[in-house]
């Protein structure tokens, strides 16, 4: 297991092993609030494990048990979001870890148990995949703060659950327990507290041992798709299958085929 340190914040967590980077929010006192400083230590993590070949899969939680990320810190919103130039400012610094989510081309999971509010649900929806325990808790609370949500959270949370539960969850403010998230689509799996940890240790222990630049393609193709016609990128999409093909996994995939044994992935 490897220990990732000098990341700038005792309040961001992070290793690797087996495969898999694991990145936690380590406010638990706050309910894993998430601060400036958070979310600037969180991105460097986050450009670390897209450096690591040896980081195939990235798993995003919360320490404590109680909480993922129940939001923005808003103690720092007197100070630092007092009014729209400084909330711009602040989304600037702030949001990198959003954007680093999204753009990481590698495979990420929010493995969620307790509070996933605001901009923790966003975090939630710019993961690839989302698994959580029974007792998870589900809200955007921006119409209680008259906070206007972002253009990108907005559009993350309608890829997942369609415009109209995505206006019935800001309108209202309200909660949503697991079960609920489940069934419109919120989430992709809801497992008690107990089995979470080894629900998603197994889940991406198998795509560990899948091919990484099949599931790069998967994610980039998918990522294009969801996109407005005008603006998908064939070009790109064209070369990840070409790059698959011209691979020496696909070599190793058909060899270990043939030879009947688990194929040695070298990610080229």
């Amino acid at each position: 297991m490897g220990i990732i340190g000098d990341i700038g914040t005792d309040k961001i967590l992070a290793r690797s092993e087996a495969g898999i980077g694991w990145l936690v929010f380590n406010n638990p006192e706050k309910h894993n609030a998430l601060s400036l400083e958070m979310s600037e230590g969180a991105q460097r993590v986050l450009d670390v494990f897209r450096e690591d070949d040896e980081v195939r899969v990235v798993v995003l939680t919360g320490a404590g048990g109680k909480s993922f990320v129940s939001g923005a810190d808003i103690s720092e919103f007197e100070k630092r979001r007092a009014n729209a130039e400084q909330a711009a400012k602040y989304s600037e610094r702030g949001g990198a870890i959003y954007s680093g989510v999204v753009g990481l081309e590698k495979p990420t999971i929010a493995m969620i148990q307790g509070y996933c509010m605001g901009g923790g649900l966003a975090l939630a929806a710019a993961c690839d995949l989302r698994f959580c325990s029974e007792d998870s808790v589900f809200a955007i609370p921006a119409a209680r703060l008259s906070i206007a949500y972002k253009f990108e959270f907005v559009r993350w949370v309608v890829a997942l659950v369609g415009p109209s539960r995505a206006k019935d969850i800001l309108f209202s403010a309200r909660r949503l327990a697991a079960a609920e998230a489940l069934s419109i689509g919120l989430v992709n799996r809801v497992v008690p507290a107990a089995d979470l940890e080894k629900t998603v240790r197994d889940y991406a222990a198998t795509l560990v041992g899948n091919a990484p630049l099949s599931i790069r393609a998967s994610k980039l193709v998918i990522n294009e798709l969801m996109k407005d016609p005008a603006d998908r990128d064939m070009e790109l999409c064209e070369r990840v299958g070409r790059e698959c093909f011209d691979s020496e996994d696909f070599a190793e995939g058909r060899k270990a085929f043939m030879e009947k044994r688990k194929p040695v992935w070298k990610g080229r």
